[in-house]
């Protein structure tokens, strides 16, 4: 099976976002129920530890209200993985404050440990609903996500 991380950690995130069942505590049980749904191991072991890398930054992230309005500079690598498009996004959910700004920072770093070469704004929403999904108190902005997500997703004209 041809998969790549993102596709590892959409299964991940689908099974275990809707039930009340908490995600395997064992990284062994883990890899075995990715493994029994067709995932290969290299890609498993890049979906672990991309999730190893979330949980990481959650410890230094405090969240108080923006007090000035500044911009985002992106550097050259960013900008060659991240598009246009990609940064316009990123910055109209800033805007509309579903991120706050360490999230944002959080996203981008999530986003390039994609190791993907081509990113897509699809990609990002997904991204978004996990970085969001993983931080205590992010319920609203969780559900607005979501909206915008599945919203967009019919292609329903308002």
């Amino acid at each position: 099976m041809n998969e790549n991380v993102l596709d590892v950690l959409m299964y991940l995130f689908e099974t275990y976002v809707d039930t009340e069942d908490e995600p395997e505590a064992d990284q062994n049980e883990l890899r075995d129920e990715l493994s029994r749904a067709g995932f290969g191991d290299p890609e498993i072991d890049r979906a672990l530890d991309w999730l190893d890398g979330l949980t990481d930054h959650q410890d230094g992230l405090a969240f108080h209200a923006q007090t000035s309005h500044g911009s985002r500079i992106y550097n050259d690598v960013e900008q060659e993985r991240l598009d246009t498009a990609c940064r316009g996004y990123i910055s109209y959910i800033e805007q509309i404050g579903i991120l706050s700004p360490q999230q944002r920072e959080i996203l981008v770093d999530r986003l390039l440990a994609l190791e993907s070469a081509d990113i897509d704004v699809e990609q990002i929403k997904w991204v978004v609903l996990m970085v969001l999904f993983s931080q205590p108190g992010q319920e609203l902005a969780y559900a607005r996500m979501e909206d915008l997500v599945f919203e967009e997703s019919t292609g329903s004209i308002h």
